[in-house]
């Protein structure tokens, strides 16, 4: 274990209040669609419930809720991440009151050792920020990839990296249409200029200086933002990133939250051996594309959740500023 990844404790007692409400506040570091943080949560004496909000989702980009769910997930995983480093043992329970839709899970404390595999993982949580800049063409090591295809397979879901030039073109094909398409759709473009211009000191959305100026890429459906103002080394050439497709075996609730968790799992690991991440939702946003992409371009049993973009960060390269999130008083459930 890297000495930035040991847990600040060791002590397996039941966690109290201010355990628990700092591990949710550090589960708020978890990423969202557009930075929407669509998630509200109930700190009870030896329990953290997750709700979704459906004020926060986004209906013209994501009518159906998916995304929101899968956001959701990782905010789930970068909790139990959180008790597992602050010392906490948990039991999960999700999906647990078949009376309200959006309650999500409920994670009750438990005597014990904490989950080590999740405690492992503690120190990436304020390290991990998605990278939008063209990354750098040394190849994805092959540690490093099966060390992500194992922690999405701990969730029940498949990891598929993207090698064979043949599916990479095919895929590269589908998701350039998706981008030409989808700003076409009724409310995709509000949303976007929404989330991308927020108000001054607003703490949710992508700001500018989060995202490179269009000119920095040279592949077409990696451009889904306004033009920023993020550095991007001009002399890149194409994007070194390799993409890694998150599928399951089943295409409903619970397997887009169980998407969600093994996303924050894949992209924590992947934080972990120095590498850069980006998730990309677009292209499956849109169901006749997302079939493509699984009946056409990969071939897939499963179906695909998300899109992760992962490679080296470019060399020389400034710290990524972390985009901002809403203070814990503004996500307690009322």
């Amino acid at each position: 274990m890297n000495s930035d990844d040991r847990p600040t404790t060791l002590s397996t007692r039941p966690a109290d209040h201010d355990r628990l409400q700092h591990a949710v506040e550090l589960a708020l570091q978890a990423p969202s669609v557009h930075n929407t943080q669509p998630w509200c949560w109930r700190i009870g004496a030896d329990r953290v419930e997750l709700f979704a909000d459906r004020n926060r989702q986004l209906t013209g980009t994501d009518p159906d809720g998916r995304d929101m769910l899968i956001s959701c997930g990782a905010a789930l995983h970068h909790l139990q991440v959180a008790l597992a480093g602050l010392g906490v043992a948990t039991e999960t329970d999700r999906l647990p009151d078949p009376e309200s839709r959006d309650h999500l899970a409920t994670v009750r404390t438990r005597s014990g050792a904490p989950n080590r595999a999740d405690a492992a993982l503690f120190g990436q949580l304020g390290r991990r920020h998605t990278d939008r800049r063209p990354y750098a063409q040394e190849p994805v090591s092959t540690a490093a990839l099966r060390a992500m295809v194992d922690r999405a397979s701990g969730f029940g879901t498949v990891l598929q990296a993207v090698t064979d030039p043949a599916a990479a073109a095919r895929l590269h094909v589908v998701l350039a249409e998706a981008a030409t398409s989808q700003p076409h759709r009724p409310g995709y473009l509000s949303e976007l200029l929404t989330w991308t211009h927020r108000y001054a000191n607003a703490h949710d959305g992508i700001p500018a200086t989060s995202v490179p100026p269009r000119d920095a890429y040279t592949a077409s459906y990696l451009r889904r933002f306004p033009s920023g103002q993020q550095a991007a080394d001009p002399a890149f050439g194409p994007d070194g990133g390799l993409l890694l497709v998150l599928a399951t075996a089943r295409d409903d609730v619970p397997s887009a939250v169980q998407a969600g968790e093994a996303m924050s799992a894949v992209l924590l690991t992947a934080t972990r051996s120095g590498l850069a991440t980006a998730p990309l939702s677009q292209a499956l946003e849109i169901s006749a594309t997302r079939e493509r992409i699984q009946m056409e371009a990969l071939r897939l049993p499963e179906y695909p959740q998300l899109i992760i973009r992962v490679g080296h960060p470019p060399a020389d390269s400034a710290p990524l500023e972390a985009t901002p999130r809403r203070p814990l008083r503004s996500v307690l459930h009322r």
